[in-house]
């Protein structure tokens, strides 16, 4: 219960009075945080506008399959402020841009796959009569159609077998047997919806030709090089002819790692034929409709248990909607699939993933890259499991929870060597107060007879790492000026989560120096090349780490051309609080490095980085696919209204293991908003799509994100000091990634959700059969179908 007053966010980890001190380590601000507030931070659409650039916009399909039967473009051309109109016709190369199977064109050509689908782009002197001339991609006389059956929902593409790649199938032991001779069984199927990325900046892209047939392309995207390699194909050309550059995003969320691609592209390629500057950016409906989403899933699953709730067997099937092409689809399945187990060990397992090919938007990267999907199922079957028995889900849990010599292993063959899952849920178990509240909450809602009110805890285990072995890498550039002032570069892109601020706390950290003396310019692929999408957690982890091997160089030649100059050994020489201390004498960096150019010591260098451990066997779906593991958990509270299915989370308790955290500032603002949008996702958010095809949630009016009302009064949020990442190679600063696994704790909200729909009928000895999103209406079908479960004699009780 919440029973006093707490701060909205407990940031203990800030009162730090040494803190300004230092770089690395320190809770420093965002490194662009004026900059936001005062409108001065630049995005690609702030770019100013050279003379000549005209504006592009995409005529999308009416329909969600069809052939198409004629196109004519006259009235879209002779539209006021039109300049050209272009279709496949006009690509002079490949007409994709799929980032692994190539099948996803850029404009449709014979026939269109979603109600959305670019089929030919409007070049204008104006954003707006840009808009105005492709809306007439709806008129019959511009575009006429052969409709075609659609497929819209994973149940009828799973009963067709339309998949857009392969199954996946992972099993451990012998699950039939284990299933068996299992003391207890339980089978049912789960559904979970999908999510929009919802970046407060949409997506845009500002193409500019440039001499000798070069093109530059600022793009919002959290992969310039894919970016640019596309860019490169669909023009026909080599890809030191494209360069992409990104300063900063308006958000990502993984929607603008595969799926940015498009913008860039037709932007592009209108730059290429009009030898003009060319911008597209998408209106909200617009980029709604084009873009895809977070996989949905329907789960259907076995387990069998022991009295204490132990798994000895589990099977799962993860159907997931891929959308029209693969997209990302392979390794959003694969995550899935390496997730199922989430904290738990599984001595006997059999998981498959299925991408189903539906027609609607392909579905993309979305924070978590399918490990919330695929962890998710894990903790309803546990809940489920708990309610059966008797037993409070945490005990169940924690019966289950990975743990030393055999019970180390997880279902893809890689060791748990990292685990704080035990003394990290002691922690919050003591400061969430949980045993007590549980207790407070069943005597609550005994007196309650509309009001109930929920509790869960969940944790959560999240591999870090890219599931692609050759991602894991990444480049830099550090220079040292004159002045002792550092400018870096990095192959990440900044999209709010702090990354440029982290990057810029290592270099400091390693030369010395303070914050202020580090910037950090925009990812450009012109200086760092064939640079890794700025995903799966791994931004800091990689570009810091490549940062620091360039800026362990400078320092490396600074150390020995101190150690020439004032006698010592260069390991002995120091560089800190913006002094270079060497046997003896202090002097500061800035006029050292005067003395070491005029010495011509090289003040510049680049850096590289590969992750080490990781490999993967894509065909039996076994390895050692990440780096380490990240953990947390979190205790949620809810309280239900059970006749109109309104809900408030009155208090969360988190608990994130961080490591050794370089911006614990930054961290816990990525862990609130993680909880935050995970939260959105299972309980507010809902993508729905008409018999048509068209979705229907396609804006802000009709698709309801989280809002400040809905974060609890008391939010207490804190990192794990676990001391570090000491079980496994060194990352960077010993730090652990942050960007993706708070996004899975909002589980406990969902629980404590079905937690409190199972109190409105007490001798129900099952989990209330809720879906996610849990809205309200969701919550009402689930009351209802708990109590028409219950006997004849029961019901008549019931007010």
């Amino acid at each position: 219960m919440n029973d006093q007053a707490e701060p909205l966010v407990m940031r203990e980890e800030l009162r730090d009075e040494h803190a300004h001190e230092r770089a690395l380590g320190a809770p420093l601000p965002h490194e662009s945080a004026d900059a936001h507030v005062s409108g001065e931070a630049r995005y690609t659409d702030d770019i100013p506008e050279l003379h000549g650039t005209v504006h592009a916009a995409l005529g999308l399909a009416r329909h969600a399959h069809a052939r198409i039967v004629a196109l004519d473009l006259e009235r879209v051309r002779s539209s006021p402020g039109v300049v050209a109109v272009l279709t496949a016709a006009d690509i002079p190369g490949e007409n994709d841009c799929g980032p692994v199977v190539h099948d996803d064109p850029v404009l449709a050509s014979d026939v269109v796959q979603y109600l959305g689908q670019p089929v030919f782009a409007v070049i204008a002197t104006s954003h707006e009569l840009a808009r105005r001339a492709a809306a007439l991609a709806a008129s019959d006389d511009v575009v006429r159609y052969e409709p075609l059956e659609p497929v819209l929902s994973i149940e009828e593409a799973r009963k067709r077998q339309h998949y857009v790649l392969p199954p996946l199938r992972l099993m451990r032991g012998a699950p039939d047997t284990a299933l068996a001779a299992a003391p207890h069984r339980l089978a049912g199927t789960f559904a979970v919806g999908g999510q929009e990325q919802f970046y407060l900046e949409g997506q845009v892209a500002y193409a500019l030709p440039q001499e000798q047939t070069g093109m530059l392309v600022y793009s919002s995207t959290q992969h310039p090089s894919e970016m640019q390699q596309v860019v490169a194909h669909l023009l026909g050309w080599p890809a030191h002819r494209v360069s992409c550059e990104c300063r900063r995003m308006g958000g990502g969320f993984g929607g603008k790692e595969s799926q940015s691609a498009v913008f860039a592209c037709v932007a592009a390629l209108a730059a290429h034929k009009l030898q003009r500057p060319v911008k597209l950016r998408a209106d909200r409906d617009d980029d709604f409709m084009i873009t895809g989403k977070r996989h949905d899933a329907l789960y259907t699953y076995e387990a069998g248990y022991d009295d204490e709730g132990r798994l000895l067997g589990a099977r799962v099937e993860i159907a997931l909607r891929a959308g029209y092409s693969a997209d990302l689809s392979g390794a959003v399945a694969t995550r899935a699939v390496c997730h199922f187990d989430n904290a738990y060990y599984l001595p006997d397992v059999e998981i498959v993933a299925l991408c189903c090919k539906t027609n609607t938007q392909s579905n993309t990267a979305f924070r978590g890259f399918g490990g919330p999907q695929g962890a998710l199922v894990m903790e309803v079957m546990l809940d489920e499991i708990a309610r059966t028995l008797g037993r409070d889900p945490l005990d169940v849990r924690r019966a289950n929870y990975y743990g030393i010599g055999e019970r180390d292993v997880t279902p893809y063959g890689q060791r748990v060597e990292d685990n704080v899952l035990a003394p990290l849920t002691d922690d919050l178990l003591a400061s969430s107060r949980y045993r007590d509240r549980r207790a407070a909450i069943a005597a609550y809602n005994r007196t309650s007879p509309v009001l109930k009110r929920g509790l869960a805890l969940t944790p959560v285990k999240f591999g870090i790492s890219f599931n692609v072995p050759h991602l894991n890498q990444a480049g830099a550039l550090v220079h040292v000026y004159r002045d002792g002032s550092v400018l870096v570069n990095h192959g990440g892109t900044e999209m709010g989560q702090g990354l440029n601020t982290k990057v810029a706390q290592v270099v400091a950290g390693t030369l010395g120096l303070p914050l202020a003396r580090v910037r950090v310019s925009a990812a450009d692929t012109s200086k760092v090349a064939n640079t890794s999408a700025t995903a799966a957690s791994t931004g800091s982890d990689l570009n810091g780490k490549a940062a620091e091997d360039a800026a362990l160089t400078i320092r490396a030649r600074l150390a020995a051309f101190a150690a020439a100059q004032y006698g010592g050994a260069p390991e002995n020489v120091a560089f800190e609080d913006g002094l270079v201390q060497a046997n003896g004498k202090a002097i500061a960096f800035a006029e050292f490095v005067e003395l070491a150019y005029m010495k011509r010591v090289q003040l510049w260098s680049d850096g590289f980085y590969a992750t080490p451990k990781v490999h993967w066997d894509a065909r039996t779906l076994t390895g050692h696919p990440f780096y380490y593991f990240a953990y947390g958990a979190a205790v949620s509270e809810v309280v239900v209204d059970t006749l109109t299915g309104e809900w408030k989370l009155v208090r969360a308790d988190v608990l994130h293991d961080a490591g050794q955290s370089i911006n614990p500032a930054i961290d816990l603002g990525q862990v609130e908003g993680g909880f935050i949008q995970g939260m959105g996702w299972l309980t507010t958010e809902e993508l729905w799509w008409n018999r048509d095809g068209r979705l229907m949630t396609h804006a802000p009016s009709t698709y309801k994100i989280p809002a400040v009302s809905d974060t609890p009064e008391a939010f207490n949020v804190r990192l794990y000091r676990s001391g570090g990442n000491d079980n496994v190679e060194p990352t960077v600063f010993r730090s652990k990634a942050v960007g993706e696994p708070p996004l899975l704790l909002p589980f406990s909200v969902f629980l404590a959700i079905r937690d409190a729909v199972g109190a409105a009928v007490p001798e129900a000895r099952e989990a209330a059969p809720l879906r996610a999103p849990a809205t309200p209406e969701a919550i009402l079908d689930a009351l209802d179908a708990l109590r028409a479960r219950e006997p004849a004699a029961l019901r008549a009780l019931q007010p």
